[in-house]
């Protein structure tokens, strides 16, 4: 799925993490990190990938985020990710 919003223009950088849900036990959720000046809303690229992916892969939380965090290796932190969408 992370593929699938890269290939969305103004995307720079996405990370997609489970987090519980109540209905589902758990869901998608995504942080993305924006080009400068790029205008793209959470429908919009929930919509893209609904274009692209069954309904059960689209991202139920999009958060927009200056940047992820990486470590020192180059890492994506996805604990770190996950903690964005905690509580």
């Amino acid at each position: 799925m992370e593929k699938v919003l890269r290939e969305r223009e103004g995307v720079a950088d996405v990370a997609v993490v489970g987090v519980p849900s109540v209905e589902w036990g758990e869901t998608l959720a995504a942080a993305i990190v924006r080009t400068p000046g790029a205008g793209l809303t959470t429908e919009a690229l929930q919509d893209h990938v609904r274009r692209k992916l069954r309904s059960s892969r689209v991202p139920e939380h999009i958060r927009f985020v200056d940047a992820l965090p990486y470590n020192e290796m180059g890492k994506l932190l996805r604990r770190n990710v996950k903690a964005m969408f905690a509580g």
